[in-house]
């Protein structure tokens, strides 16, 4: 028998299911829960920092349509679709659920399906116990650094505007409830009288517009702009407001002041970003939540928007100004 031949029997008795099985990449599922980004920016091209998400997705090997499936899904700013949103998910049974908010409807629908989140204060909220060992099917990232970080806020944002009296916290009310915590000794210490705006839903623009027309009547000197899902989605419009309404405003987020807040103390995006794909990557790769520690960023960047400053007749004192890591002049 000739070799060609030979060769050709061994290839004949292969089944074609079994060679198309080894050609076949094996599919992750994701499911992606937004409190409020339209489905459609939940994508590369879409939102910034979600562009980011899925590039490094793709960096560390996981390609949409190739080896990965992602369900998308938002609750556009309606808090009371969380529960529904979260059953539905879990019936899925996808591999890994990456959610901005609503974590503790997901975890009364499972306690097995890993969850990675991006939290505001996971040990707080009383979601883990310990940051290094979450022990459970959370792990993520989350946007503060301890109890502590409200009032270093409020500390700076009262240094830089000087005669503030009246200072109102926006965000959600579970976001709210988790600031205040830290903000109201800071306020207490700075004798600054601090109240609450709850968002209600449906949060969208015309919320936020009636939000920051509250403020203004009620005469508020400066506005919080805390972290939050729904607050991320709408980061940039709070920061437009916030100098359409002349309000002098602090965030947590970056962006907001690019847009027109006068100030932010706050970390890098696109590092959390990074950081929450290459745990998804992670645990599709074998990896156990329950073992993967919460990451928390230690570099925060103090923002300051001088045109906005100048614009609210604010002179702010050399020494804040000498702090900022960046300054929009």
């Amino acid at each position: 028998m000739r070799r060609r031949d030979f060769l050709f029997g061994i290839a004949l008795a292969v089944p074609t299911s079994h060679v198309l099985a080894e050609q076949r990449p094996i599919l992750k599922r994701l499911a992606v829960l937004d409190p409020a980004t339209k489905t459609s920016e939940i994508r590369i091209g879409g939102d910034p920092n979600y562009t980011i998400f899925f590039e490094e997705m793709k960096r560390l090997g996981y390609v949409e349509g190739v080896n990965l499936t992602v369900d998308r899904y938002s609750a556009e700013g309606r808090f009371d679709r969380y529960p529904e949103l979260a059953k539905a998910i879990v019936a899925t049974r996808p591999d890994v659920i990456f959610t901005y908010g609503s974590l503790r409807e997901l975890l009364s629908e499972t306690r097995t399906i890993p969850i990675v989140a991006w939290v505001i204060d996971p040990i707080g909220q009383g979601i883990v116990s310990s940051l290094a060992h979450p022990g459970g099917n959370v792990t993520g990232v989350s946007n503060d650094a301890g109890a502590d970080m409200g009032a270093k806020r409020i500390e700076l944002f009262s240094q830089a505007v000087g005669k503030l009296s009246n200072i109102c916290l926006l965000g959600d009310s579970e976001s709210v409830s988790t600031a205040a915590q830290s903000v109201s000794r800071a306020c207490e210490k700075l004798k600054i009288s601090c109240r609450s705006e709850l968002l209600q839903a449906p949060v969208d623009e015309a919320e936020y517009r009636r939000a920051f027309g509250r403020m203004t009547r009620d005469q508020i000197d400066g506005v919080a702009i805390i972290a939050s899902g729904v607050q991320y989605t709408y980061r940039v419009l709070a920061g437009q407001l916030a100098r359409e309404y002349r309000l002098p405003a602090i965030s947590w987020y970056a962006d907001s002041v690019d847009a027109g807040a006068l100030m932010a103390y706050a970390f890098d995006l696109k590092t959390g970003s990074r950081r929450v794909a290459a745990q998804i990557v992670e645990i599709f790769n074998g990896g156990n939540p329950a073992e993967m520690p919460f990451f928390q960023e230690s570099l925060w960047k103090l923002v300051i928007n001088l045109k906005v400053a100048k614009e609210l007749g604010l002179e702010l004192a050399p020494e804040i100004v000498a702090q900022a890591n960046r300054v929009i002049e």
